[in-house]
Parts: structure tokens; sequence; C-alpha cells
């Protein structure tokens, strides 16, 4: 049996929302309240369907130890991406 050895881009919208959730182990419903704050917005297919590529599930493992060890809710999540990402 041959074996692949795939490259995936890290920009590239692969994972559905469910399995996204499981990767990072965020509900399905903060995701969406991510999604719909502007925090990470996956590329969408269609007017339903979210994708999330690699770099947004990095960002939504770094999300998930903010809201759960630093208990930092999501509008205080969004202020600290911002002021990370102007440093």
């Amino acid at each position: 049996m041959p074996i692949f050895d795939i490259q995936i881009s890290p920009d590239e919208p692969v994972y559905v929302i469910s399995v996204t959730s499981r990767l990072v182990d965020l509900p399905v419903w903060t995701l969406r309240q991510l999604d719909k704050a502007g925090i990470v917005c996956p590329k969408r297919i269609g007017k339903k369907s979210r994708l999330y590529c690699l770099k947004d599930v990095k960002r939504l493992e770094y999300i998930h130890y903010l809201m759960e060890e630093k208990q930092v809710n999501i509008k205080g999540i969004k202020i600290i991406l911002e002021i990370e990402h102007q440093e």
C-alpha cells in the first residue's frame, strides 16, 4: 500500500467547523461567536459552511488557552489579539 505525503499549505481552508471544534476543544457555538466577533474568520463555502485552515486552528488553540486557563472572555480576547498584532 503506497504512503502519501501530502503537503497542505497552512492557509488552505480544509477543516469543517465540527472537526475544528474537536481539534481545539471548543464548542461549535463558541467558534461561531468568534467568527461573529471577527476574531477568527474562516473561509465561507456557500452561505453556511465554514472552512478553517491550520493557521486558524493554531490561533484557536491560543484562544482556548486564554479562555480556559486565563478566564478571558471573547471581548478580552479580541483586545489581547489586537494588542499583540500591533507589537
